[in-house]
């Protein structure tokens, strides 16, 4: 075959698929060639489709919406909005339920609910028949019960909507380690099912997991990554913990409020009770928070066991999560531009990679990263990854500023209150607010004095620098204090115009959630009021 034959082949694909990255002419199979050119005729040639990049040509030509259009051999479905939103809307559902395990439903609380005392005793029963916990009927269980299926019934619904994409996976885990499947609900009272959720103390993720004890079970944290909002990674260590304050105590429903309080706690609370080993002895002798705890994680099994005798409806899984795979990441890419190769909104690329804190996945020497997508993008990933990787260099290369270094996160620091400081500008060093510093270190005013240590416990690792960066309101006010979003603008590239101002400043700053904006919208650049 001549290789001005073969030069038409390649045209001839290239105007099947005009965004499909080319190989060389000589890799094209010959039978594909024959199967294509059923007469021998052929368009003429255009090499201005071709670009070459490392030595190999691709068509990076994109539609006139700035997408690429990489081809698969499987047609990719679209992620139902609905869905994704459902997924993504759990902050408040967090809160809501922290509130609810702190408070408890009230002593003078009057509830509601088809649900007499007798049927109640029974169907606990048939639960205690087939679980490792010590299920049975009191009234405080009922009592919580009956508030998560009034005042909490939306908040149930939606958890039952998010956990089929979930559970598959901490069912999973579960089993690898032994561990009681029940268990996945624990996840729905620690963090209502949401990855990024944080405590006040900076406990993080699907299972809640402080700094220390993330690391001692193998959990990361660095600017880029923090594994603890990693859903098969925290429940892995999740899995570990609690096996381990099984062996200590022999009992789950211990173990659970040890996992709450830490076992010191769960030992003062045995002592105090007169040495009794069962959770409700002990119960009066626990912290607020962990005496409230099991009720809760009871009480949700039971409404997940009973939810149609209850009425209770919830959305059908499109995706649950065994329909996304993985693909080990080997070279630094951006959630910006796996949005535009792969044509998948960043917003479902978060939901997916919670791990990432900067929308960004790095390349680090001995460390192996994992971009997760649904099943019908990882093929266009896996089978374009060298045209993909030679694009993501190029783009980055011609970027003026480079990405923010690796820095190792700590659980909390000890920082000394230098000239010039005042409260909001270390509160937006650190990802924190102002009324958190205040509180962690039992401040009533705003004033500060030179040298003065404050106890910070870190939103995200600060991006460390050889000459410290200006603030955003200094890194503003030498220019606007307000930039007017542009065509093909994202948070990243906003941030990256801008010394000092971080992604998260600007979705706080401007109460944004999710990544999509607006052309034209005008975004504020600083914790000012206007």
């Amino acid at each position: 075959m001549s290789q001005k034959f073969k030069i038409a082949v390649c045209a001839a694909l290239l105007s099947a698929t005009p965004y499909l990255f080319a190989q060389e002419v000589d890799s094209i199979p010959a039978a594909l060639i024959d199967t294509l050119l059923l007469d021998e005729e052929v368009p003429a040639v255009k090499m201005t489709d071709l670009k070459k990049i490392d030595g190999e040509f691709v068509a990076l030509e994109k539609e006139e919406n700035g997408k690429f259009q990489l081809q698969d051999l499987e047609e990719a479905r679209r992620y139902d909005s609905l869905w994704l939103k459902e997924l993504h809307s759990s902050a408040d559902l967090f809160s809501d339920m922290l509130l609810e395990i702190q408070n408890g439903p009230g002593q003078d609380s009057i509830f509601v609910v088809d649900l007499p005392t007798d049927t109640l005793k029974a169907r606990l029963a048939r639960m205690n028949e087939k679980t490792p916990f010590n299920i049975a009927y009191n009234p405080s269980l009922e009592s919580v019960i009956k508030s998560f299926l009034t005042r909490k019934r939306d908040l149930m619904q939606r958890m039952m909507t998010a956990s089929q994409f979930y559970f598959p996976l901490f069912e999973q885990e579960l089993d690898n380690q032994n561990i009681p499947l029940e268990i996945k609900y624990l996840a729905i009272i620690e963090s209502a099912l949401n990855p990024r959720a944080q405590s006040r103390v900076g406990a993080k993720g699907l299972w809640q997991f402080m700094y220390a004890t993330g690391k001692m079970y193998g959990l990361d944290v660095s600017s880029y990554v923090d594994e603890r909002h990693d859903p098969i990674m925290a429940t892995k260590a999740a899995s570990k913990y609690l096996s381990k304050l099984y062996d200590i105590f022999n009992d789950w429903d211990l173990a659970l409020a040890a996992y709450n309080s830490g076992p010191g706690n769960v030992n003062k609370a045995i002592r105090r009770s007169g040495g009794y080993e069962n959770y409700w002895n002990i119960r009066p002798f626990l912290p607020r928070e962990t005496a409230g705890y099991l009720p809760a994680f009871l009480a949700t099994m039971y409404i997940f066991e009973y939810a149609e005798d209850h009425g209770l409806q919830y959305k059908k899984a499109d995706r649950p999560y065994f329909e996304t795979d993985t693909v080990h990441v080997k070279n630094l890419i951006t959630f910006d531009q796996i949005s535009k190769l792969v044509d998948i909104s960043t917003e479902e690329l978060e939901m997916l990679n919670p791990a990432y804190k900067l929308n960004v996945i790095p390349k680090v020497e001995g460390k192996n990263y994992a971009l997760r997508l649904p099943t019908s993008k990882i093929g266009k990933f896996v089978s374009n990854e060298e045209q993909i990787y030679a694009f993501v260099k190029k783009e980055l290369e011609s970027q003026k500023e480079s990405m923010p270094e690796m820095v190792t996160a700590q659980d909390q620091i000890r920082y000394k209150v230098k000239s010039g400081d005042y409260l909001g500008k270390i509160a937006e060093r650190y990802g924190v607010g102002v009324s958190q510093i205040k509180s962690w270190n039992g401040l009533r005013s705003n004033n500060l004095r030179i040298g003065q240590r404050l106890t910070i416990f870190p939103r995200k690792p600060y991006v460390a620098s050889s000459t410290p960066k200006p603030s955003s309101t200094s890194a503003a006010a030498s220019g606007s204090k307000v930039h007017t979003v542009q065509s093909g603008d994202s948070l990243w590239t906003i941030s990256k115009k801008y010394p000092g101002v971080s992604v998260e400043n600007l979705r706080e700053w401007n109460g944004i959630s999710g990544n999509n904006l607006k052309p034209g919208t005008k975004l504020k650049l600083c914790d000012c009021s206007s």
